[in-house]
């Protein structure tokens, strides 16, 4: 009895802060429908599923521990991002005795103050990881060959991390936690970081959407066709300019929330940068509350959307270059 009172006064309390204390916003796509492929940018959802289809197969499995495989997507992610233009170095750190790497693209701009994009390449155990977070990274490498040439104010650094997943997961260990301190170390202002957490499975059924607690589907979308920007109280403005840049291209939902446990806010890379006090938001296509395959084995590229992984592509891309143009 006691339990199911408690459920209730948590669930009444987490939609009275949802509906009252926290900043949200639900947009639709424009009248007419989806944008089209050919204006998001011709060839991009090709080339998107490219990528997915080599880190989550001919990298499979990637995590922790199979030091060839991952290997192979480091080596293949630094290619990548080399032909951007880009500055790109490999970043080692140490973690019980083995060596894990992230691997860094750096857009100088004329400020040395950075508007950071990450996604980490490693998997959960022997699962292929297409959405899980192939998507991330493939998002993150066709984001490189669209900067290729920018001249930016603010300085802009791509990043694939290590160490994101379990047994590493919360720990210093995370690669994001390592770059995070080396930033600080190093008095390095960061202006943003946006984080690329899976961001390829939508689905149109009604009822495809779940939420972390109880009576949020009343307030949210039941089709797990949007796009989510989930930042903390920090990454407002930075969540706003996101979601504004995103919500022509496709449904978005912005959410920041205070860090709540059990509200499942900071389950990837941009937990560190909060940690630092530093503005960042996680873009998601909302993992284990949408998808099915999450953590399984039925976690391919063909289940992707790669036409909305796209439009995703895109919002980020304009909104970085709007992070990245203004001085403020």
């Amino acid at each position: 009895m006691k339990l199911r009172v408690y459920l209730s006064l948590f669930s009444a309390l987490a939609v009275l802060t949802i509906s009252t204390g926290c900043l949200i916003s639900h947009s639709t796509t424009p009248a007419g429908g989806s944008t089209p492929a050919a204006a998001v940018r011709p060839g991009l959802e090709q080339e998107l599923k490219k990528d997915v289809r080599y880190l989550a197969k001919d990298c499979h499995p990637r995590p922790a521990g199979y030091e060839k495989n991952q290997a192979k997507a480091v080596a293949y992610i630094a290619r990548s991002l080399a032909e951007s233009g880009a500055t790109v170095t490999y970043q080692p750190f140490t973690a019980d005795k083995r060596t894990f790497v992230n691997v860094s693209a750096v857009f100088p701009g004329k400020s040395a103050k950075r508007v950071i994009i990450g996604a980490h390449y490693d998997t959960c155990g022997d699962t292929p990881g297409a959405d899980d977070n192939a998507s991330g990274v493939a998002g993150l490498l066709a984001l490189g060959r669209m900067l290729k040439g920018v001249s930016p104010h603010c300085t802009i650094e791509l990043i694939a991390y290590a160490n994101e997943e379990p047994p590493y997961f919360a720990t210093e260990h995370m690669g994001s936690a390592q770059h995070a301190q080396k930033l600080y170390t190093e008095q390095i202002g960061v202006k943003a970081m946006i984080c690329l957490e899976m961001i390829g499975y939508f689905s149109d059924r009604e009822d495809s959407q779940t939420y972390p607690a109880a009576g949020m589907g009343t307030l949210y979308p039941d089709k797990g066709n949007f796009i989510a920007i989930v930042g903390n109280w920090n990454s407002v403005k930075l969540a706003r300019t996101v979601q504004k840049n995103m919500q022509p291209l496709l449904p978005t939902v912005r959410l920041n929330l205070p860090e709540i446990k059990g509200m499942c806010m900071d389950f990837s890379d941009h937990r560190n940068f909060w940690a630092k006090d530093l503005p960042a938001v996680m873009v998601t296509d909302t993992s284990f509350f949408r998808n099915p395959n999450y953590h399984q084995k039925g976690d391919l590229p063909e289940t992707l959307d790669y036409r909305r992984m796209a439009q995703v592509v895109r919002g980020v891309y304009q909104a970085v270059l709007h992070l990245a143009a203004d001085s403020k």
